[in-house]
């Protein structure tokens, strides 16, 4: 049987674009290795997060935002520079995204039953000068019921399209080839693998039963990044963010392999930015594992004291939730692969969240209720389940026995008692007054100014040695893998394209295996909510393009 458009890869981006071309009537096959109950791939564990700009929620949080703004934090953000090659189609898609960011993307959530927290998050806030990195003001919208909320309308209209024969959706369907004819892409080949029942996130069977061959006049891979290939992670780690760690946790399931990568590549494609990634410095081992190798990450307000594993604080601009990459650099270039926050119990009930849609069951589940729950004294539930039961928490009324119990914890004597209680003090001290020159609490008495965090997010500047504010609590912080930044170059049709910068006919590119659009879209660094947004808008323009 031969098809107008096979895509590979059931995530959010390969869903977007499939329902682009049902609303057309196009012929298409979704194939992907993993089990139907897999549908939807890594937006469904998101916090989902979405990068908007001007939207009637910052207005009535006073948020003044602008396209203009945007586009200055996105630049200053992304450091695009290789424009002249690697980063020509990254720049054009940031161009377009941030237009889509700023118009007509939000009314196309709300078209398809997509709602929103009414308080926006502030994430990556830069801690550097107008120009550089970060977000400005608040633009992280939290999608009311995360990232199954935002799988939802895209995975019911596909499936509701399989069931009346307007689609094909065949899941256990792994491609291990492309079918090429005359230098064209002309389909797809691969094994068809055996059925699984087990849970989402949980790995599957690679037993193979069949072997599959189907054509079409365009193939989209919609496949995902490498963020659980750990070695291939390390073999692209960028030597300007140091030696690779040696132990990382894993953000992702265990499929996130990038095969298609090296599959396509094999047919002529280029990959471009591979040494470009984004991969978390606050992850904890998870206590209830759904992968394996499970992480999950702290999205932390800005008040936690953050050491290196010798004791040393770290400075601006590498405060909790500030500059991901510039901290990630700075944990590496010490030698070691973890890091310790030393907080409040009182921190630690208005500043944990926890990223992913089953450590935020009262948002996942769209419950007013639970929500409100999280104003009743101490930590919301997922945040306590980790302190008592996670390994990388350690918990004392006591400094000194605080550090004892994170040196036996990592099994070294690295940390000097009173080397970190001098530094304990000194910011304490800074708390006196309502001026300081210490710029992590300057930074968290700018973020109260903001009526979202003073709210729900950021604690009332507080000495932490002062026992009505305990107990104190360290976490240990293991880097965690999430994101490719680079992947197959595309240009503005997503149309793949190879080392002469033409486009291989009829290979198409989506979501995180192609940059989130034109191999690259964020440059160095992210402005977070643009991964799911990205997905949503590469899908969408392939889709978009392929219906004519």
């Amino acid at each position: 049987m031969k098809y107008d458009v096979i895509i590979v890869g059931s995530g959010i981006a390969g869903l977007t674009a499939a329902c682009e071309l049902i609303d057309v009537k196009k012929k298409v096959l979704l194939v992907d290795q993993e089990p139907a109950s897999s549908i939807g791939g890594q937006a469904f564990w998101s916090f989902g997060g979405l990068f908007l700009i001007d939207t009637p929620e910052q207005r009535r949080l006073g948020i003044k935002d602008s396209k203009e703004l945007a586009w200055q934090d996105w630049l200053g953000t992304a450091g695009f520079d290789r424009l002249e090659d690697e980063d020509y189609w990254g720049f054009q898609w940031a161009k377009a995204y941030v237009d889509f960011a700023a118009g007509e993307k939000y009314n196309w959530l709300k078209s398809k039953g997509i709602k929103f927290f009414p308080v926006v998050g502030w994430a990556e806030r830069g801690g550097s000068l107008a120009g550089g990195h970060g977000n400005s003001v608040p633009r992280f919208h939290i999608v009311w019921g995360t990232g199954p909320g935002v799988v939802e309308p895209f995975a019911e209209k596909v499936l509701e399209a399989a069931k009346s024969g307007l689609i094909d959706y065949k899941h256990r369907h792994r491609v291990d080839e492309l079918v090429t004819e005359g230098g064209s892409i002309v389909g797809v080949s691969g094994k068809v693998l055996e059925e699984c029942s087990s849970e989402r996130g949980k790995e599957s069977n690679r037993n193979e039963i069949g072997d599959f061959e189907y054509r079409a006049d365009a193939v989209v891979i919609a496949s995902g990044g490498i963020g659980a290939n750990l070695e291939l992670v390390k073999k692209n780690w960028p030597s300007r963010l140091g030696n690779p760690p040696e132990f990382m946790v894993q953000g992702v399931p265990s499929y996130v392999d990038g095969r298609l990568l090296e599959i396509s590549e094999r047919n002529g494609a280029r990959i471009v930015n591979r040494d470009r990634m984004w991969h978390y410095t606050e992850g904890l081992r998870n206590w209830n594992p759904i992968w394996n190798n499970h992480g999950i990450r702290i999205l932390p307000g800005p008040s936690s004291m953050w050491f290196d594993a010798e004791g040393n604080r770290f400075g601006a601009p590498n405060f909790p939730g500030f500059d991901t990459l510039s901290t990630l650099e700075a944990i590496l270039k010490t030698g070691y692969d973890y890091s310790w926050f030393i907080l409040t119990e009182k921190i630690l009930e208005k500043e944990f969240a926890l990223s992913g849609s089953e450590q935020n069951p009262d948002i996942t589940n769209k419950s007013i209720k639970d929500i409100l729950k999280r104003v009743l004294p101490g930590p919301p539930a997922p945040v306590k389940a980790f302190k008592e039961n996670g390994v990388d928490f350690v918990v004392s009324n006591s400094l000194k026995e605080l550090v004892d119990g994170m040196n036996n914890l990592v099994g070294n004597e690295l940390l000097d008692f009173m080397k970190i209680k001098e530094q304990v003090l000194a910011r304490d001290r800074e708390i006196d007054n309502k001026f300081t020159k210490d710029a992590q609490i300057m930074a968290i008495r700018s973020a109260r100014n903001y009526v979202g965090d003073k709210l729900i997010r950021v604690a009332p500047p507080h000495k932490l040695l002062d026992p009505k504010n305990g107990p104190l609590i360290a976490v240990r912080l293991n880097i965690l893998t999430r994101k490719t930044l680079g992947g197959l170059q595309t240009n503005l049709n997503g149309q793949v394209l190879n080392s002469y910068g033409e486009p291989v006919n009829g290979l198409f590119a989506a979501g995180e295996v192609s940059g989130f659009g034109g191999g690259g879209v964020h440059g160095y660094r992210s402005l977070e909510g643009t991964f799911l947004g990205g997905c949503l808008f590469s899908g969408r323009q392939v889709g978009k393009y392929l219906s004519n």
